[in-house]
């Protein structure tokens, strides 16, 4: 049985990293169409920011009538699994990808278009090495959160049919079905062994790429060979100032001449990433458009006038949502900040917290919250009555979520230049002034990506924990009011049509907050915090 276990767990982390990595690569392609075109922006923006709020549950119907029916058999319900695990890791890498496409100083830009790159020049250049320190930060989190929703997808029930395959989520289902406790602690403890490993080479990939990719943080980097003045900034911008620099830029200049036909027609021959996105985005909203109308059809028209008299009740569930979200947002950003900056300047608390706090964040919730439930309900239950179901349930949106932007706050510390440290201890800056001066500036591009990946991810913690039948024998964990309870017990029951109405009237809302909030949040950013850039202004 443990060699069962271990190749299910195996199976489980090998869907995870491959998608986490096909996600990155999608993501630099995509990004770019929309950071330099604005009709793009504005559809990709709102669509990435509608689909990474929309449960995974949500994406149920889509699974079912394209994977599922329409294939069927093995490939299909593979195929199905790992769709929605893609759904669950890939909106915030691209969001972080889009927030470092957007904050790339016009330097940088200048660059590469005086040496008239492609475009796929310019995403080798300059695009992708600039996002690498976002991705880094993302990265973790992403894999994290396709483990958290893995149970979610290996296995999943509408109505009364199952569907599974291969993996840790559907043996650990198996043995809560029978009972075997001892089975889901042991495959507890598996998973737990295989995600150090996993964090471990996180971490130690995050450590390398920000100190690579960030422009003079004071992370080091071992690298083979002579020292290379070039590679610190300040020394650069003395460099660039003597007449011997002066003359190569000029030799630069008609060298560039020289070879302007061959540039023009490695311009013509980059044009494939374009095409590759485009195909990307309308294959993925065309799949999505198809399992919506397909359901859509599916509706007798009788039903539409029920759906209809539900959207009150549905606004006010979705009211005691947003109330959630906005207590576990609070909790998240402050333990952000005070953790995220301590950890980030004492390199000792570092290097012993850190890789503790991956590991456990990575290990699915849905697999130890069960026994977390069963130990905690006797004397919780008894100290705070009828809330101890709201407890639970906010600590099943916190654990699901907050990491985000913990991990991309804790990120963006240890990305600030290290010319902003040297001037906070030339001019002998206090504490809060510091903290107010340059770290919360210089770290609130990243703090907004990570927030808003934040904010998004709690509705999948929401999902799981409002409604889950079952979850200790004899007891269903629930709560009276919430938008995400409804979509459960509607998707339960087999009632595709409420559920599929109440999504699209919780994607409405999300639209709009991505308008008022989200876009405003990181136009801010891009205009007025983007750190790399004072070290190009001095």
């Amino acid at each position: 049985m443990i060699s069962l276990i271990i190749l299910a767990s195996l199976a489980t982390t090998a869907r995870v990293l491959g998608l986490t990595a096909l996600s990155v690569v999608i993501g630099w392609l995509l990004c770019y169409i929309a950071v330099r075109n604005r009709i793009a922006e504005n559809v990709f923006v709102s669509l990435v920011e509608v689909l990474e709020s929309v449960p995974v549950i949500s994406f149920f119907p889509i699974v079912l009538l394209i994977f599922v029916e329409r294939i069927g058999g093995p490939l299909g319900v593979e195929l199905a699994a790992d769709f929605l695990v893609f759904t669950a890791v890939v909106w915030n890498i691209w969001m972080g990808i889009y927030q470092a496409y957007k904050t790339i100083p016009k330097e940088m830009l200048e660059v590469v278009e005086n040496y008239r790159y492609g475009v796929l020049g310019k995403l080798v250049k300059a695009y992708i090495p600039f996002s690498m320190p976002r991705v880094a930060a993302n990265l973790f989190p992403s894999v994290a959160d396709g483990f958290f929703y893995i149970t979610v997808s290996e296995v999943f029930s509408i109505g009364t049919v199952s569907y599974g395959t291969f993996g840790i989520g559907t043996l650990v289902d198996t043995f809560v079905s029978r009972g075997q406790t001892s089975m889901v602690e042991l495959s507890i403890l598996v998973m737990a062994v295989i995600v150090a490993g996993v964090t471990l080479g996180l971490r130690e990939l995050s450590k390398y790429v920000v100190a690579k990719y960030a422009l003079d943080t004071d992370v080091p980097i071992a690298r083979r060979g002579r020292f290379r003045l070039r590679y610190s900034a300040r020394l650069s911008a003395l460099m660039e100032s003597t007449p011997l620099i002066r003359v190569a830029k000029y030799s630069r200049a008609l060298g560039a001449r020289v070879v302007h036909h061959r540039e023009r027609s490695s311009r013509r021959n980059s044009k494939w990433p374009w095409y590759l996105g485009a195909g990307i985005s309308l294959a993925l909203l065309g799949a999505i458009l198809y399992g919506a109308v397909s359901t859509v059809i599916s509706v007798p028209t009788t039903e539409w006038g029920k759906l209809i008299t539900l959207t009150p009740s549905l606004l006010i569930d979705l009211g005691y949502d947003y109330l959630r979200v906005a207590v576990i947002s609070l909790v998240s950003v402050v333990i952000a900040i005070t953790l995220g900056y301590y950890l980030a300047v004492n390199a000792k608390a570092e290097r012993l917290l850190i890789p503790v706090m991956q590991a456990l964040l990575a290990i699915p919730a849905p697999l130890y919250f069960p026994l977390l439930v069963g130990f905690s309900l006797p004397w919780l239950s008894h100290i705070l009555g009828w809330l101890s179901a709201e407890f639970y349930v906010l600590l099943m949106g916190f654990v699901s979520a907050f990491y985000y932007v913990f991990f991309s706050f804790w990120i963006g510390v240890k990305s600030i230049p290290q010319e902003y440290w040297e001037l906070t201890r030339n001019i002998r800056l206090g504490f809060w002034t510091k903290m107010r001066k340059i770290v919360l500036p210089s770290a609130f591009p990243y703090m907004v990506a990570g927030l808003s990946s934040t904010i998004d991810s709690i509705w999948g913690g929401l999902t799981i924990a409002e409604y889950w039948p079952d979850l200790l024998k004899g007891y269903t964990l629930t709560v009276h009011h919430g938008l995400m309870a409804f979509l459960d017990q509607q998707t339960t029951h087999g009632n595709l049509s409420a559920s599929a109405w109440a999504s699209l009237v919780f994607g409405l809302v999300v639209v709009t907050f991505s308008i008022l909030f989200t876009r405003r949040m990181m136009d801010l950013a891009r205009k007025k915090y983007v750190m790399e850039e004072g070290i190009f202004a001095a």
